[in-house]
């Protein structure tokens, strides 16, 4: 095997890679993240593997990005509803901001609060609610002296 033809197929084995399994392996490869989508709060409880008490019964149309980093906790969650969050959440001043965000979700830099529900920092979006973890401690301590 020549210089170029060693050189050259790891690149075209990256490629067909890529092109059998589409944006989900770029975007594990290259940003890594992974995108899963539910109809409802029942499908993501039951499939999700992260946390979030916080979403409410009625959620629909359930967006979840999750790091592929191995032992990341990152993640956003982008959800239509129509009911408010939970009492667990505290309204605070906002500190944090997500590691990424989604199509349709508010800009978390506008916002000057969020409600801390755990480990989540959560803000209204249009027709529902936008969510990152991890949120900072000085939101999760305002959290708990509000409570």
């Amino acid at each position: 095997m020549n210089a170029r033809t060693a050189l050259a197929a790891p690149a075209l084995i990256v490629a067909g890679l890529l092109s059998l399994s589409g944006c989900s392996a770029y975007d594990s490869l290259v940003h890594k993240y992974s995108t899963s989508t539910f109809d409802d709060a029942n499908a993501f409880d039951r499939s999700a593997e992260v946390d979030a008490s916080w979403i409410p019964a009625d959620a629909t149309d359930i967006a979840l990005r999750t790091s592929t980093l191995e032992d990341a906790a990152d993640a956003v969650i982008l959800l239509t509803s129509d009911s408010p969050l939970s009492d667990d959440c505290r309204e605070v001043d906002r500190y944090s901001a997500p590691s990424w965000v989604l199509d349709d979700a508010p800009d978390p830099y506008e916002a000057e609060s969020v409600f801390a529900c755990g480990d989540w920092s959560v803000i209204e979006g249009d027709g529902g609610w936008f969510g990152w973890t991890p949120n900072s401690p000085e939101e999760r301590a305002a959290a708990t002296a509000a409570g």
